[in-house]
């Protein structure tokens, strides 16, 4: 049993400072000294010491054998996994990675259609040919919920040959499918289970949340530690808890969609954040749920706001709900998820992490405060007395819940000839582009399909209210690239 109190590579490092080296390696700041004093003046200089590079004392990330190789293996007993590996290029290496692993060019991978559009960048780089599976809908909300073990049977039976099925859980809204007995599906076809389980890292720790994806048979899965623990931005982990995986490619493959410079600042508060996981875990659960469960009800006494909780399981594939989210409607006022994002951050400085047609999200952690829950309470009460007196409007939440033909797979289409047309002419063209709507960044359309006139039509709602479309080269989806000559 190793001993979790320890931080291996922040005390390696720490050594390493404390030699004060005559210093001659990259980065050039040189342990501090060259960054900006418009920067150290605002922050003070002593963390970017830590951002060091391979020295005798730090390791090196591709070929661990010293203290980075005994922070991976802390994490590996922590989560209870065969192998763990950090991640500096955040999650979506971590997707790239598993797609890789999975299958080779021409081979079939199932999909849940609600991936991330890192998804669609690991099967461009595989070749492999995406069998797409679409979660249920939970119309009350207007959201995706999950995929069914019946729904992955029935693909699996009519395409046998399918390597892995690649699925998200828990979502971006906090909803979970049944990993157990989608895993037992997977194996009966001799299949790995991939989880990109990127908002779900936390699970782990405390028994009123949902059960995690290695917990429940995942082969491999994929966690953004900094979404909802102490480590930064772009800090990732992959976990493996399978016999059906080829160690040595899943590691060639983290070395091609890994930096060569991994940045020691990442990789330190991963090691701090599993410590911090480790013994302080199931407390920080607690603080967080308990903010939680306090806002939820306070905010479902509010009349004209609803928060969802977890009366939708059993509902539209959901077997499990994160509660730490804050899943918040005011369409009951007339107001869509984005006007109410909208005077929240405006009028009342509550920043929620994201809004669609009909909901706004807000993630708890233990590092939240009573009083910015109290905050975000307080605000909701005032919409409450001043929409309730106006006007109401309809919410109308665009819905796509047909998978459209696939043509070309996303490498082909990605190696093919190309042309830019007016959005106006694109239906029933072969699209060229990913195109993801902003909040969350789930593809409507991948490279290769084709753009029937419900696609259209649900992307044209997004363009003419100005959203955030990822994918689109003009940013605005005026013009669409297609393949040519097909």
């Amino acid at each position: 049993m190793c001993n979790q109190d320890r931080t291996p590579l922040l005390d390696a490092i720490t050594n390493f400072i404390e030699t004060k080296p005559a210093y001659f390696r990259i980065p050039g700041h040189r342990l501090e000294r060259g960054i900006s004093s418009k920067w150290t003046d605002k922050v003070g200089k002593e963390v970017f010491a830590y951002d060091v590079t391979e020295t005798p004392f730090t390791d090196d990330l591709h070929s661990p054998e010293g203290a980075i190789e005994e922070a991976q293996e802390l994490l590996r007993e922590l989560y209870d996994a065969d192998k763990s590996f950090f991640l500096v290029n955040g999650t979506t290496c971590g997707n790239e990675a598993m797609l890789l692993s999975a299958a080779f060019e021409g081979q079939e991978v199932m999909i849940a259609r609600n991936a991330h559009k890192s998804a669609m960048m690991g099967l461009i780089m595989s070749g492999a040919k995406p069998v797409y599976i679409m979660p249920e809908i939970l119309d009350e909300w207007g959201l995706q919920g999950g995929i069914t073990s019946e729904q992955v049977r029935r693909t699996f039976e009519e395409h046998p040959k399918c390597k892995a099925l690649f699925l998200v859980s828990p979502s971006y809204y906090g909803i979970t499918s049944d990993l157990k007995a989608i895993a037992d599906v997977c194996h009966e076809y001799g299949a790995m289970l991939l989880v990109d389980e990127a908002h779900g890292g936390h699970l782990y720790f405390h028994e009123e949340l949902p059960d995690g994806a290695l917990e429940q048979g995942a082969d491999l899965c994929v966690q953004s530690m900094h979404k909802v623990t102490g480590a930064l931005t772009q800090s990732s982990v992959l976990h493996m808890k399978s016999h059906l995986v080829d160690v040595e490619r899943l590691v060639t493959n983290l070395h091609i969609v890994q930096s060569t410079s991994p940045n020691y600042l990442l990789m330190t508060s991963l090691d701090c954040a599993r410590y911090e996981l480790a013994v302080h875990g199931t407390e920080m659960m607690k603080q967080a749920l308990e903010l939680a469960e306090y806002a939820r009800a306070r905010i479902r006494a509010i009349d004209g706001f609803s928060c969802m909780g977890q009366e939708v399981m059993g509902q539209a594939g959901i077997a499990g709900i994160d509660r730490t989210r804050l899943v918040i409607s005011a369409k009951e006022l007339g107001l869509t998820g984005f006007a109410l994002e909208e005077i929240l951050f405006e009028r009342y400085a509550v920043n929620m992490e994201l809004a669609d047609y009909e909901n706004v999200l807000a993630i708890v952690t233990y590092a939240n405060t009573e009083d910015e829950l109290e905050r975000l309470i307080k605000a909701c009460e005032e919409i409450a007395q001043k929409y309730s007196k106006e006007e109401k409007i309809t919410c109308e939440q665009p819905k796509l819940r047909l998978i459209t033909e696939q043509v070309l797979t996303p490498r082909q289409a990605y190696f093919a000839k190309t042309e830019e047309i007016m959005w106006q002419q694109a239906v029933g063209k072969i699209s060229a582009e990913m195109i993801a709507p902003y909040p969350p960044g789930i593809p409507i359309i991948y490279p290769g399909e084709r753009i029937t006139q419900e696609v259209w039509d649900y992307l044209e709602k997004f363009r003419r209210e100005k959203r955030h479309i990822h994918g689109s080269r003009d940013g605005k989806l005026e013009i669409i690239r297609i393949i040519k000559d097909v």
